[in-house]
């Protein structure tokens, strides 16, 4: 009698279960920090945001109006308070990047929390406040 070679049923099976056993006691550790990842990178990018607000301010001595919004970081604004010392762009990027849950940064000139402007990412739930992992990421 010849035996082919390959994995048998029950062997299958047991693979299978091993990798279902692994799965369900690593993944809950990683699912947490995705969201921590998402929370630092919204953090990281609206630093850059400020940062390329603060020279846009220092070029044109003040900074995008709310209608003007981040697209003034990276095209000159045509209306509105048009900045006389335009040395854009102020962000490496052709566009303007979404939060890491894809929404938009919403831009206010000037700001209710900030002096100078408010600068904020609804997070997770993409509503106003929450707590958590739902809670804003913002410049104040």
């Amino acid at each position: 009698m010849q035996r082919t070679m390959g994995f048998s049923l029950i062997e299958m099976l047991v693979v299978v279960v091993i990798i279902g056993v692994l799965a369900a006691v690593v993944g809950p550790r990683f699912m947490g920090k995705t969201e921590q990842a998402r929370i630092a990178a919204a953090k990281s990018q609206i630093e850059n945001f400020s940062i390329a607000l603060d020279s846009y301010q220092l070029d044109n001595g003040f900074y995008p109006t709310t209608e003007q919004g981040l697209k003034a970081l990276i095209e000159k604004p045509t209306s509105g308070k048009v900045p006389p010392n335009w040395r854009g762009p102020y962000l490496s990027k052709k566009s303007i990047p979404a939060d890491p849950w894809g929404r938009p940064y919403l831009f206010t000139c000037p700001g209710k929390h900030h002096p100078d402007y408010d600068l904020v990412s609804h997070g997770k739930d993409g509503k106003e406040g929450g707590e958590g992992d739902n809670a804003d990421i913002a410049n104040w």
